[in-house]
């Protein structure tokens, strides 16, 4: 399998778990789930980090370019 397809996959399971997250945000603060702010100041900054890092890999795969193995 191509490293590009990789990448991809990396970036689909970034945007999936992002969701989760956001999803426990949700909940945090409908107070389902317990947890105060801190956590969703923390869950929500994750989920900055993971919404960005999907974003940036999606693009070099779409684009063709392997980031994942030149830094590795």
């Amino acid at each position: 399998m191509p490293i590009v397809n990789v990448q991809a996959l990396i970036a689909l399971g970034m945007f999936l778990a992002s969701l989760f997250i956001a999803r426990i945000v949700v909940r945090i603060r409908s107070g389902s789930l317990p947890g105060g702010e801190m956590w969703v100041l923390y869950l929500r900054m994750l989920l900055g980090f993971l919404l960005a890092g999907a974003v940036t890999l999606a693009f070099y795969s779409f684009a063709g370019i392997d980031v994942i193995s030149k830094h590795f």
